[in-house]
């Protein structure tokens, strides 16, 4: 799990990034672009603020003892990141499912901790590891499995520039890897299709 990082230094951000439209070649004194330092610079500050968190204001005190074995599902849960390789967005949505032992998590806290990790620097692949990893540590459920499909504009605006790829990623650990019918009846819940 990454260690806190420092708040950043708007000012210095703002003085970045005023050089940077000058080497584009643009005016950052010209009305349109004026603020426009500061605003990226709070920007930045909102979307990387995963690495400012911590994994206990993520679950607080929602965690609760139950005896309860069946499996869990949230999906469709909205994310928003930054491609580590290019600074520009990819969004998409992640599903999260548990097999509890023991121990349940508030449903809310499952889109706080995809925001946790969403909300810095990252690639997909690492960004569905991690919540995977997290759950099984911090909930020690039978077994956890993450799917996520995100469209990334790195891929959109430049590059191949392909306007309908879309990139899907799965971590699946404990019962979700090693039992097919674990996996399958979550992939099934996960794409809405019946089980029965």
């Amino acid at each position: 799990m990454a260690q806190r990082v420092p708040r950043p230094e708007p000012d210095r951000m703002e003085d970045l990034i005023r050089r940077q439209l000058e080497l584009i070649g643009e005016d950052p004194t010209r009305e349109g672009l004026r603020d426009t330092p500061a605003r990226v610079a709070e920007s930045m500050v909102f979307l990387t603020r995963g690495y400012r968190q911590d994994i206990k204001e993520v679950f607080g005190d929602a965690l609760y003892h139950e005896r309860v074995k069946d499996m869990v599902v949230v999906k469709d849960i909205e994310l928003y990141s930054l491609c580590e390789h290019h600074l520009l967005p990819f969004y998409g949505r992640a599903h999260v499912g548990y097999i509890p032992d023991g121990t349940i998590i508030g449903l809310s806290k499952m889109p706080r901790l995809v925001d946790f990790y969403a909300r810095r620097l990252q690639v997909q692949e690492r960004l569905t590891r991690q919540i995977a990893e997290c759950m099984l540590e911090h909930l020690k459920p039978l077994g956890v499995g993450v799917v996520i499909e995100a469209n990334h504009l790195c891929m959109m605006m430049r590059g191949v520039e392909k306007q309908n790829s879309r990139a899907i990623t799965s971590c699946m650990l404990g019962s979700f890897q090693t039992d097919p019918k674990t996996r399958a009846e979550f992939m099934q819940l996960v794409k809405g299709t019946p089980t029965v």
